[in-house]
């Protein structure tokens, strides 16, 4: 498979807590200096700070770097809501938000909240709705929907985002019901493996190569003449820079129950010297169009100047 529209790389940060001796503020203008793209954050009750006032405060103490959730659980709030939080985000900050969405998956987030945790495709029915909700809320006219899960009646979202259509949308997912629907209605989509995939070593091939070849082919075929209007990012849950990665690389192996060689051309592994990750990424954009790379707080001062190196590239 060879990836029809390489894009520019980009970069960014999961960040759940400000960098040791910073300040939230402090901590997002590090990662604007660092030539990070976006900073993002997560959505769950158990982990790091609301995602609503947290990219408010990092937008407002930055001024080119974008800001997104990773992703938010479309369950925890009424999308009518969530448009007006979403579009003050996006218009005080100049336009440099971008949203991503989840159908909510970590049990533990309704356990301890007493949201009702519904079957994986009732979750999936509602995140379809709120997508569609969010969507119109965000164009200039008045909004009828009358959905399942969600009804809304002659509402005109306000205000308005910065674009006409709104800020870009991020789906994040790995089954083929949702990657059809990213395909059709996103702008970015995040192609990862099935949660729980990533932990359990039953399921984790479904993060190797072949089964992510299998995604994309999903995703093309939904897409059709959108196709070359995606951008594609991964979510990385193992980084190092390193010129003695034979440990971890033996330790992934086992993990994935895989080659060490499979094991790191998975896209959510970046293991290696400079230069091999710097062609990991290479072959990865070619082989499957992964151009926009999210790594995890901890890595972002070792992995800057990578970053630097081949932002734009």
């Amino acid at each position: 498979m060879t990836a029809a529209h390489p894009r520019r790389f980009r970069f960014g940060v999961e960040l759940t807590a400000p960098f040791p001796g910073m300040t939230w503020a402090e901590s997002a203008r590090k990662i604007e200096s660092l030539g990070y793209s976006t900073l993002f954050v997560p959505d769950h009750f158990h982990q790091g700070l609301g995602p609503i006032a947290a990219m408010a405060t990092a937008a407002a103490a930055t001024s080119t770097l974008l800001v997104a959730p990773m992703v938010l659980a479309c369950d925890f709030r009424h999308p009518a809501v969530l448009a007006r939080e979403l579009a003050t985000i996006d218009v005080l900050s100049g336009g440099r938000l971008e949203v991503g969405l989840g159908a909510g998956y970590n049990p533990l987030d309704y356990q301890r909240s007493g949201i009702r945790h519904d079957l994986p495709g009732v979750r999936v029915d509602r995140l379809i709705e709120h997508t569609h909700v969010l969507r119109a809320l965000f164009a200039s006219a008045p909004v009828n929907f009358a959905g399942e899960h969600y009804q809304i009646n002659d509402l005109d979202g306000t205000p308005k985002p910065t674009r006409p259509h709104g800020p870009p949308f991020i789906i994040a997912g790995g089954g083929r019901r949702l990657l059809k629907f990213a395909a059709q209605h996103a702008d970015i989509i995040g192609v990862n493996p099935s949660l729980p995939a990533a932990p359990d070593a039953d399921t984790s091939p479904d993060a190797l190569g072949p089964a992510i070849d299998h995604k994309f082919d999903i995703i093309r075929h939904a897409a059709g003449h959108r196709f070359d209007s995606l951008e594609f990012t991964a979510w990385i849950t193992v980084a190092a820079i390193t010129d003695d990665a034979n440990a971890l690389r033996n330790g992934l192996a086992a993990r994935f129950r895989s080659t060490p060689g499979e094991a790191c051309e998975s896209p959510i592994v970046l293991v290696g010297s400079t230069g091999e990750i710097t062609d990991q990424l290479h072959r990865r954009r070619e082989r499957w169009g992964y151009s926009y790379t999210v790594i995890q707080a901890a890595q972002a001062q070792p992995f800057a100047s990578l970053v630097q190196q081949l932002t734009g590239c």
